[in-house]
């Protein structure tokens, strides 16, 4: 019996479900009997470092499915509540995105960002503040936050240019991208390129002379900018982490995928706002927001695809995108 412990005990922080099918099983024998372990359960709350009760029971749900249909050996799953505070304030940030491993007993809650949405002047304003979201939507190109079931896939790096790390040195940025697959309301994620990575970018870009770099242009430029870290900002509906994070959350999964689940679907939205609307208690209701951030935004709002979809054509026929342009010569280059 010892032996076996030992080897489901590898299987669970592993993921080498092919060692011996009883070893995979009792790895997850805990999970599959659908009961909340007694130390996962001292995390449920909604203290900055707990998780709501409904996002961790989806979030497992979810996550036990796909076990069960083969799709899952991964001992870890993610979930996130989107109706949280990102921005604290003060340098600081709200942690919402949980990494959960039930073998290793590991919870972890870290920060990340919400969707920012877009302004359409004269149009529609589906736009979010850096602290809290009251918009949602699945829609194509609305830079939104949806809500739901989704999977890892596959990583992608891509090279984003060069930056200034110290006066006499220069940093190139890579950044990895970890595609999700969705289902159901999130079935439209890798259409809308929804996934995530981390929270840095490159700002005021222009090109450098530099034909000796393997990322060099036919013409010897490469592209350099400013580092810049958002990781209290927005997002274009994809979620990000800090750099730090999104390395360790990244790792986890290029071996193997596995579940995250969003919190609010469209139905929550709905529900909340009708509840609101009625002037009832959402606990009464049974329903969840985050009461900080249900304060701020008032109520929230989801979007349909077949609602904002034609208001975003609309928009963009009354405003045609400009020429592409290419970043200016760096000075001096």
């Amino acid at each position: 019996m010892q032996t076996r412990s030992l080897i489901a005990n590898l299987v669970a922080i592993f993921g080498l479900m092919t060692v011996a099918p009883w070893a995979s099983s009792q790895c997850f024998a805990a999970s599959q009997s659908g009961d909340v372990p007694r130390w996962l359960k001292e995390h449920v709350g909604e203290g900055d470092d707990q998780i709501a009760e409904v996002v961790l029971q989806r979030a497992r749900e979810l996550y036990l499915r796909k076990v069960r249909e083969g799709l899952v050996n991964n001992p870890c799953y993610f979930a996130m509540d989107a109706t949280r505070p990102n921005d604290l304030g003060d340098g600081k940030v709200g942690r919402r995105f949980y990494v959960v491993c039930e073998a290793e007993r590991e919870f972890r809650a870290v920060s990340a960002g919400h969707g920012g949405g877009r302004d359409l002047e004269g149009v529609a304003d589906f736009s979010n503040g850096r602290r809290c979201a009251k918009n949602f939507s699945n829609a194509m190109d609305s830079r939104l936050t949806a809500g739901g079931a989704y999977m890892t896939a596959e990583t992608k790096t891509s090279f984003k240019g060069y930056y200034r790390a110290s006066a006499k040195e220069d940093a190139m940025l890579t950044r990895s991208f970890v595609q999700f697959d969705g289902e159901g309301e999130t079935a439209n994620a890798r259409q809308r390129e929804i996934g995530g990575h981390a929270a840095v970018l490159l700002k005021g870009v222009c090109l450098r002379k530099d034909p000796h770099s393997p990322y060099a242009s036919q013409d010897g430029y490469v592209p350099f900018g400013k580092l810049l870290n958002y990781e209290g900002g927005r997002s274009d509906g994809c979620t990000s982490w800090s750099p730090s994070e999104a390395k360790r959350i990244i790792a986890m999964v290029e071996d193997g995928p596995t579940t995250l689940y969003v919190y609010p679907e469209a139905g929550d939205v709905k529900s909340v706002t009708k509840a609101i609307g009625a002037g009832q208690s959402l606990s009464f209701a049974g329903l969840y927001w985050n009461e900080s951030c249900l304060k701020e935004i008032g109520t929230p709002k989801f979007w349909p695809a077949e609602v904002l979809e034609p208001k975003l054509l609309e928009y963009r026929k009354a405003h045609p995108a400009p020429p592409e342009s290419h970043p200016p010569i760096c000075k001096g280059s």
